[in-house]
């Protein structure tokens, strides 16, 4: 039985893994929230490792508005880059396992492919500045290790893209979308169980893997996915624009290419319309 530990308890990856679990039971899965241990405070993780035995930690704590990002930057460098350090060097001192999620805003999207592990990173933002600053952190401390950057995560849970869509559908909001980004839309869930697996399979290919659905879209694609599916498009005024203003810059173009994930733990991510189909048949009610 592995025993692992989950950051960000209240998050919305961090409550996709607690729905996951009952899919594998060779795994004990305790899940802190920042009231309970403060990650970036080196003392208490320290203590909080010593006092309690893991053979893994999924770190799925970070700072995500990535508007804010740009006005709130030392809150988002201690939350996605020091805090992982001070992850990073206790698991080391510890013999644990550091999982550790990234994203795909640590490129420049300026490329018309999608982006492999070894392509030269350059954020345009804040937000993807400090988790490539945790990633950073995690290569330079850590030994066994495994970083995810993902892309445009969304789920049941928290506050995110596919929420905020149906809510505004429900109060009948007219929405105009923007077609200036292309990415792919993951499946938090998807990602949950992703992370589970690798654990489960006790690999040790450790380093850097991109793991997202796939296929690709724009914002614009995937807000009329999300109204069809749960049939609200014909009663949805939606728009797209070429042009949307935001305080942060974003990458044009950010997918991810998952080849290295799916030959390294033999998984295929699904389709982002399918797994996006399949959240709305089951999750639409969920808050």
């Amino acid at each position: 039985m592995k025993k692992v530990l989950v950051t960000g308890a209240k998050g919305q990856l961090g409550r996709c893994i607690a729905d996951a679990t009952s899919r594998f039971p060779t795994l004990t899965c305790t899940f802190i929230a920042k009231e309970t241990l403060d990650i970036n405070n080196t003392t208490a993780v320290h203590e909080f490792f010593t006092n309690n035995e893991f053979d893994y930690c999924i770190n799925t704590a970070a700072y995500t508005n990535v508007e804010q990002a740009e006005e709130q930057t030392e809150q988002a460098m201690a939350v996605n880059a020091e805090a992982v350090k001070v992850l990073a060097n206790a698991c080391k001192k510890h013999h644990i396992t550091l999982l550790h999620i990234s994203t795909d805003y640590v490129f420049d999207g300026t490329q018309d492919r999608p982006y492999v592990e070894t392509d030269a990173t350059n954020p345009l933002n804040v937000y993807g500045a400090s988790k490539l600053k945790g990633e950073q952190y995690l290569q330079k401390y850590s030994e066994r290790f495994f970083i995810f950057r993902t892309s445009w995560l969304y789920s049941q849970y928290g506050h995110n893209f596919y929420k905020t869509i149906l809510r505004h559908a429900d109060a009948g909001t007219d929405l105009t979308i923007t077609t200036e980004q292309t990415g792919t839309p993951t499946n938090a869930n998807d990602l949950a169980k992703a992370l589970l697996a690798v654990i489960a399979s006790e690999s040790t290919a450790y380093g850097l893997y991109h793991y997202s659905n796939s296929g690709e879209a724009t914002w614009y694609d995937f807000a009329k996915a999300i109204l069809e599916f749960s049939e609200q498009i014909a009663k949805t005024t939606l728009a797209q624009t070429a042009h949307y203003r935001t305080f942060a810059a974003r990458p044009e173009y950010s997918v991810l290419d998952t080849t290295k994930f799916k030959n390294t733990f033999n998984n295929n991510p699904l389709p982002w319309k399918e797994s996006l189909r399949e959240l709305v048949a089951t999750h639409t009610t969920n808050n």
